[in-house]
């Protein structure tokens, strides 16, 4: 059984950066740990300006990327762990797939819980998944899995990786355009508790390769989300895939469209010159799902 360990409060930037910067050995086990936070209440000010700023309907139905931001700081908890075997500096958002199982409102007082699980070999380095879970009295509403790669990272003894090259990008018609202004990734920070400076400092994107500062991946699919609205019903599946980031300021095409053949469900695709992010939103249970 996996112990269980409490956490009143994500780790700051700086003990990440301290962890980050302490030498691990890669492919030891994931802790066998699940963190916990229970009592988490919706900040009604932050969940409006997160709706305002994704381009959601300002109102008590709590986004599925609001929740996601709810167990965020559960994600750095376990990234930044002694025994956590990959370094945190420069992991990178690859995936996310997120179950919305019912309506979440305002006003639900909301149990988190996340583990890690997947220790996987990737073409560019190592992946793993961190699983969270927010439940209220017990029933789960909402389950979310963020897949994160460190690149350069070997596993000894994992075996070749998959190959998970990508065909190649044709554009679609689009049905929108985004402008991105420069501040984007300090509004979204602001909002979501993702603080990390490759989003909200040149300096710091420079660091890591980036000319300018980056989008965060979630904000990105949260837009996109909010362009199917109303359609995607109670409960659905949201899968995305990150592709090229999003260097800030920034104008992006986008197209959410019902898929095809249809089904209930609808495509997401966000792209300039390369694609920044594809994915679903599909009635729970739809074909596909496996669920």
């Amino acid at each position: 059984m996996p112990r269980t360990v409490a956490v009143s409060r994500p780790p700051s930037n700086a003990a990440i950066l301290a962890r980050g910067l302490t030498r691990r050995r890669a492919g030891g086990a994931l802790p066998d740990v699940v963190l916990v936070r229970d009592g988490v209440r919706v900040d009604l000010a932050r969940l409006a300006a997160y709706q305002e700023l994704v381009g959601e309907a300002v109102s008590d139905a709590v986004p599925a990327g609001y929740l996601h931001t709810l167990v965020f700081g559960l994600h750095m908890a376990m990234l930044a762990r002694p025994d956590f075997p990959l370094p945190p500096l420069g992991m990178v958002h690859v995936a996310n797939r997120i179950e919305q199982r019912r309506a979440v409102g305002a006003g639900e007082v909301l149990d988190a819980r996340v583990h890690a699980e997947n220790l996987a070999p990737h073409r560019r380095g190592a992946t793993v998944d961190l699983v969270g879970e927010l439940a209220v009295a017990g029933e789960v509403v909402w389950r979310g899995t963020s897949t994160y790669l460190a690149k350069g990272v070997h596993l000894p003894d994992a075996g070749p990786a998959p190959d998970g090259e990508r065909p190649a990008f044709e554009p679609p018609a689009p049905t929108g355009l985004w402008r991105l202004p420069a501040d984007t990734g300090r509004r979204y920070a602001a909002v979501s508790g993702d603080r990390n400076p490759i989003h909200t400092s040149r300096l710091a994107a420079r660091a890591f390769g980036f000319a300018r500062p980056i989008a965060h991946g979630m904000d990105t699919a949260a837009r996109a989300l909010a362009h199917v609205g109303p359609a995607r019903g109670d409960a659905y599946a949201w899968d995305v895939e990150f592709g090229a980031p999003v260097l800030l300021p920034a104008t992006v095409s986008v197209r959410v469209a019902p898929e095809e053949p249809a089904g209930g469900g609808f495509a997401l695709t966000v792209w300039s010159r390369k694609p920044h992010l594809t994915g679903t939103v599909r009635p729970l249970g739809a074909p596909g799902r496996g669920d």
